[in-house]
């Protein structure tokens, strides 16, 4: 029996570490931030929108800062050898709600964008 509740437990600790490390859907609502700015100066708002995009379509990683939580998101194409969608870079410091995938790795949370509002 105990044998039994063990492998169970296991089972199910193996089962949620792999959907973390597989993602999950979510929608996240924050600000757009680019990284670079927001993170070595704490610029931000909207004042800070034209280099925030100028950021953005240079390259520089995207965050989506959680407001509630102040967790951060770094932000992915919905596919690979893509750019992040459009709607990201116009609305760079804008309020947002993003849906896609989220995964975790190494301390860092990563989210794929497959929609934003």
């Amino acid at each position: 029996m105990k044998t039994m509740i063990a492998l169970s437990l296991g089972l199910l600790l193996s089962t949620s570490v792999a959907a973390t490390a597989l993602g999950a859907e979510t929608s996240v609502t924050g600000h757009l931030r680019d990284s670079f700015c927001f993170l070595t100066m704490g610029a931000h708002g909207p004042s800070h929108k034209d280099c925030a995009s100028a950021c953005a379509k240079a390259g520089i990683p995207v965050l989506l800062v959680e407001d509630k939580t102040d967790k951060y998101y770094v932000l992915l194409p919905p596919k690979n050898a893509q750019s992040l969608p459009a709607a990201v870079i116009n609305k760079m410091e804008d309020d947002v709600t993003v849906t896609g995938t989220e995964y975790s790795k190494g301390g860092t949370t990563f989210l794929t964008v497959n929609s934003v509002k």
